[in-house]
């Protein structure tokens, strides 16, 4: 860009605290912070000085937005997303889910490999890049695909032109036929890479055994009076752990890095520590999902929260709740997942497991704040700061000079209600419809460029591949 922005008199939560100060943007980057201490002599002078500084510095190569009372974060970086894109873009694809990311303050992704054909190779690794280079408005990256026989690709990946954020394993049954399953595969994957291991932890054979149970209960000419609730007993407590435990168990004989994604249960938080992720071996994301719902939101949502692994019970959701705030939790993700309607609107056996939730995920978690449960300074640092910490990734996740300007501007105290319409992903509608949001996005810089701006037209920009450390 060729000009610089001048955000004044922001709120600006980063790196622990909320102060009020001034950032500018230039040329993609952030080129200046100004952020005194609150308890500085002098604050207000220092600012007002600054801002003149400012003014005088860049007149008339820069545009002011004033942006007092509201809040500035580093822009969201959300580890779990699955866009669907290529093979099921009748329903997402990068396009169309980048730009629900951008209204929601999500600034970069990294993308699940279940999709069509499967990202099991570094051709299809590439492809995907080649395609959110041309599409995606929001920064991105990709994970490669753990099969039972594709693990002597894994040496590789680090050298490849484009170098995936991380191995995705699913340890459990899900979408996508990606089922590793073997021990020896197993013990080959976490023993051959040295990039993150993301697993999806679900026991298949207790699934399949909790299944045939409930099946004796509802058989096929019965299928449609089984609530969906019964979802959460057949992926139950059981299944999630003993799958976590084995990831665990296998992390530490191997010292692999091990990422749990969505975890669910308090049984489960067992397995992980408390603290700050910087040098943990082992750590745990929990997804908006179960940290917003529980077993009773069935009754009313039905199988519009069905996932995988299931939405449980209120005790679980308090637990995860609580493991934010001590560090059991390291990173919020959203597991975005669209799937159309009619796909939902079956039996809780036949209805699919998913729902989009990109677009909400940063002004659910200040929702939470406002209701006490969390504070800004936790959030940024689930959903912006640790991200860029576990998955070492280069100038993003804080407001730092010199950092890339992803950014985001939200006004708290700012009530509007969802409506259908306002749902920006090409499946068209939200688990959170009707539901009133109390903190708005104004807008969200990506590279500092506009990629989304409240009531207006966005600058048509495109993210970039995110880069790590070695």
């Amino acid at each position: 860009m060729s000009f610089r922005i001048f955000i004044k008199n922001a709120s600006i939560v980063n790196e622990g605290s909320v102060r009020t100060g001034h950032v500018v943007v230039g040329h993609g980057r952030i080129e200046i912070v100004i952020c005194p201490a609150a308890d500085e002599p002098d604050r207000e002078r220092t600012l007002a000085r600054a801002a003149e500084e400012i003014e005088r510095r860049y007149a008339g190569n820069f545009g002011t937005v004033e942006a007092g009372g509201c809040l500035l974060l580093p822009g969201v970086i959300d580890d779990h997303v699955h866009f669907r894109d290529p093979g099921l873009t009748y329903k997402a694809d990068i396009g169309s889910e980048s730009r629900a990311a951008a209204a929601g303050g999500v600034t970069s992704y990294m993308d699940m490999p279940n999709c069509v054909p499967m990202t099991v190779t570094p051709e299809a690794l590439e492809a995907k890049f080649r395609r959110a280079a041309e599409v995606s408005r929001v920064n991105y990256s990709f994970y490669f695909g753990a099969t039972n026989d594709n693990f002597p690709l894994l040496e590789s990946l680090p050298r490849l032109g484009h170098r995936p954020c991380g191995v995705k394993l699913f340890m459990g049954a899900s979408t996508g036929n990606m089922l590793v399953d073997r021990r020896e595969s197993l013990e080959r994957i976490f023993g051959g890479t040295d990039l993150l291991i993301a697993t999806h932890c679900e026991d298949s054979a207790r699934i399949a055994e909790n299944t045939v149970l409930f099946r004796r209960e509802y058989p096929e000419e019965r299928e449609n009076e089984a609530p969906a609730r019964l979802h959460a007993l057949i992926r139950d407590e059981e299944a999630c752990y003993r799958s976590s435990s084995l990831a665990v168990e296998l992390a530490g004989q191997y010292s692999a890095r091990l990422h749990v994604l969505h975890v669910t249960t308090a049984r489960e938080l067992s397995l992980f520590s408390d603290g700050p992720v910087a040098g943990k071996q082992i750590t745990a994301e929990a997804c908006l999902a179960h940290l917003l719902f529980s077993e009773e939101d069935y009754d009313v949502l039905g199988n519009r929260i069905k996932c995988n692994p299931s939405v449980k019970a209120l005790s679980d959701r308090e637990a995860l709740r609580n493991a934010l705030r001590t560090g059991r939790i390291d990173v919020v993700g959203t597991d975005h997942a669209p799937h159309l309607l009619e796909e939902k609107e079956k039996s809780v056996f036949r209805a699919v497991s998913g729902m989009p939730m990109i677009q909400f995920s940063l002004v659910s978690m200040l929702d939470l704040c406002r209701a006490g449960v969390l504070d800004y300074p936790t959030v940024v640092e689930k959903m912006c700061h640790a991200p860029a910490r576990l998955f070492r990734i280069k100038e993003r996740g804080f407001i730092r000079r010199g950092y890339k300007a992803d950014l985001v501007l939200v006004r708290p105290e700012a009530p509007w209600t969802l409506r259908r319409e306002d749902v920006v992903s090409k499946c068209g509608w939200s688990p959170l419809e009707g539901h009133t949001f109390h903190h708005k996005v104004l807008f969200t810089l990506v590279n500092g460029q506009l990629a989304f701006r409240q009531g207006h037209e966005a600058d048509d920009c495109r993210g970039e591949a995110l880069q790590f450390e070695a």
